[in-house]
């Protein structure tokens, strides 16, 4: 988990919060989520945005581990199963595509 997070935060303008409740640890770029952590899961479970038709490749290729996304649109979201299964490097690959497709307002501070 420390290292998504590490990961995550690693990106321009990311930021994390709890803004709905102490067990969803939300990631922002600017004002925009672009992953969700759910912390009192276990294996970790993680949302992420995603192009429809890889997250329909990703679904079948990892029906166990990819999922429709909870609680969000599942054409642009999916839930993630982080439980060794699936390499580090597609995990970031997907961080990266969420964080890459979030289209956020950005404010200079």
């Amino acid at each position: 988990m420390e290292w998504i997070r590490a990961y995550a935060l690693s990106k321009p303008h990311a930021s994390e919060s709890f803004p709905f409740d102490e067990h969803t640890l939300v990631f922002k770029k600017g004002d925009k989520i672009f992953m969700l952590m759910a912390l009192d899961e276990f294996p970790l479970r993680i949302n992420l945005k995603c192009d429809p038709e890889w997250a329909i490749e990703l679904r079948e290729t990892y029906p166990d581990q990819i999922l429709p996304g909870y609680h969000m649109n599942k054409k642009h979201w999916n839930t993630v199963i982080v439980d060794g299964k699936i390499s580090q490097r597609l995990l970031q690959r997907m961080i990266d595509e969420s964080y890459d497709k979030v289209k956020a307002r950005i404010t200079k501070v």
